[in-house]
């Protein structure tokens, strides 16, 4: 499959692009490159404060405040977004508004929560960490800069399952052009610290309000996490 202009900019600005990439890209992927290998030595508090402190593309210029995540740090579970509202620039956690509620329910169905902790613990986060202006799409630069900040919040999470929610938190993790539709119903793998994390694709809660025939295909897409996770421990 082809590249988009806009995932390859994206991938070309993380270093992963292919081995052709032109010289200027190079360069963004090697200056990437230092920035995820300086957050490698941040525990959860520096991450969280060079999130905070984070100017290295325009939402600085507009956001309230930063999202960093929010759950338990020990958690099993990752869900991840892709960039924070109008509350929850306004609050500074994620998923606080319709959508975070719709999330907490079906979170609540599937016995897992934001403040349980053991194997029903969830962590949240998002790919971007300010709102986009308008709740528009994240951008690629934007994705850019925001990626090594979400990688290193996986890194220290070590969860034993990642669930996406959305079209950009799929393809950003995954590195992939696919479509949400052609992505769901399968486990796919995140590798990380010499272990391959499963991996389960949903729809963003947000679309799910505008959409409401989708929410079924979520709740499979939650239960296809549940036995994923149950196989992982056996």
């Amino acid at each position: 499959m082809g590249l988009s202009r806009e995932r390859a900019a994206l991938w070309h600005a993380l270093g992963m692009g292919p081995v052709w990439r032109a010289r200027n890209a190079a360069a963004s992927g090697d200056a990437a490159g230092a920035r995820s290998q300086s957050l490698a030595l941040l525990d959860w508090d520096e991450t969280e404060q060079a999130v905070a402190q984070c100017r290295d593309c325009p939402l600085c210029e507009t956001r309230t405040q930063t999202v960093f995540g929010v759950g338990s740090r020990n958690a099993s579970w990752m869900f991840i977004g892709e960039a924070p509202g109008a509350e929850e620039d306004a609050r500074g956690e994620p998923f606080v508004g319709q959508a975070g509620r719709l999330l907490d329910n079906m979170l609540a169905a599937a016995g897992l929560g934001r403040d349980r902790e053991g194997a029903q613990a969830v962590y949240i986060a998002n790919v971007l960490k300010c709102r986009p202006p308008g709740n528009r799409n994240p951008q690629a630069p934007e994705l850019a800069a925001c990626t090594p900040f979400l990688l290193r919040q996986i890194q220290l999470l070590q969860p034993r399952i990642i669930v996406v929610m959305g079209r950009f938190a799929a393809q950003s993790l995954l590195a992939t052009d696919a479509s949400i539709g052609s992505l769901r119903g399968r486990v796919h793998a995140y590798d990380c610290a010499n272990r391959r994390i499963p991996v389960i694709v949903t729809y963003h809660p947000a679309y799910l309000l505008r959409t409401l025939a989708e929410k079924s295909k979520a709740w499979d897409d939650l239960c296809l996490a549940r036995a994923t996770f149950a196989a992982s421990a056996s």
